[in-house]
């Protein structure tokens, strides 16, 4: 278990956050950038580690074909960034983010879309 030391306005008191709090805030994080999947795993791929210079993240994730790998992987540091530490009161201290594999769109063919494919297939042997 995490726990931070808050004293709004001068009250005594300490406010104490359990790793999986701050860990549900990651997965909530990830699952509003565009463009990724969590890793299918019980940890979804995310690894908290608290120190005294702050938390450090670490986290696996999947991209999507078509979309700017480095782009997504500050984008996901940003947000992880900014929820964890308005939420929580933790300071992010470093997001490491691997991009564990690429998924490609899956390609349907419609009926018509394969009628067409084979009259051109037809027209070429003809």
């Amino acid at each position: 278990m995490a726990s931070i030391k808050y004293n709004p306005n001068g009250q005594k008191g300490k406010i104490t956050y359990n790793s999986d709090i701050v860990s549900g805030i990651v997965v909530l994080s990830l699952r509003e950038t565009e463009g990724i999947e969590l890793v299918p795993s019980k940890s979804n791929g995310i690894k908290l580690c608290f120190e005294k210079e702050g938390v450090f993240v670490d986290i696996s994730v999947i991209a999507h074909y078509g979309y700017n790998v480095p782009e997504l992987a500050y984008s996901i540091q940003q947000t992880i960034k900014q929820m964890v530490e308005a939420m929580t009161k933790y300071k992010i201290a470093k997001v490491d983010v691997h991009v564990q594999g690429v998924v490609f769109p899956e390609h349907k063919e419609t009926p018509e879309h394969a009628e067409e494919v084979r009259a051109e297939d037809e027209a070429k042997n003809a």
